[in-house]
């Protein structure tokens, strides 16, 4: 009778740590899963989804729409949280154990950024965003010649050329600004 007892207590010693070993390998390949990696379980956000978004919204990182897209599984909310915030958080480091930077931009076909930073297709300042190379070069006129003022046109291409020209017009009047705080730091530490 003891006999049995301890051959029941040993097989269900090994019946437990078999299982228990046999489990182990699952939970390995539970924590390597995104929804334990980014600690949520992460909804469908297609290729098509991510590309929507960021046509209407260029500037901010495919990696930022991905993330938010995995978050809420639909564009349109996705849509609506830059319309109202004007920006996505940046995904956590996490984010990339789940998503490799390498295997996002195989499967766009074009580079991922994270942050802001400008590509090298995009102008790094704002004269040649704008493209006032020339103006820039230019002479001066005198002071107020070029103020244009602000009123309401009736055509739309009117109004856009108006604002273009405030825009160009804020940018320099910025440059020369930053030109002469600069011209006296450097007299004054001269």
């Amino acid at each position: 009778m003891a006999s049995e007892l301890v051959n029941v207590i040993v097989a269900f010693a090994f019946i437990y740590l078999l299982v228990r070993w046999f489990s182990k390998g699952n939970d390995n390949a539970r924590a390597d899963s995104p929804a334990a990696i980014l600690g949520f379980s992460p909804r469908k956000a297609t290729d098509d989804m991510i590309a929507t978004v960021h046509a209407a919204f260029p500037d901010i990182p495919r990696a930022n729409i991905h993330y938010d897209l995995l978050k809420t599984g639909s564009a349109e909310v996705t849509s609506n949280k830059i319309l109202e915030r004007g920006v996505l958080d940046a995904p956590p480091a996490a984010y990339f154990r789940a998503f490799p930077l390498a295997t996002q931009q195989a499967a766009q076909g074009q580079p991922t950024a994270v942050s802001s930073t400008p590509t090298p297709a995009q102008p790094r300042d704002l004269i040649s965003r704008f493209q006032l190379e020339q103006r820039v070069a230019q002479p001066e006129p005198a002071a107020g010649a070029t103020a244009v003022r602000a009123s309401w046109d009736a055509s739309a291409e009117k109004r856009e050329a108006s604002l273009r020209e405030r825009k160009a017009q804020m940018i320099l009047e910025a440059r020369k600004r930053m030109a002469e705080k600069l011209q006296a730091q450097t007299a004054g530490s001269s």
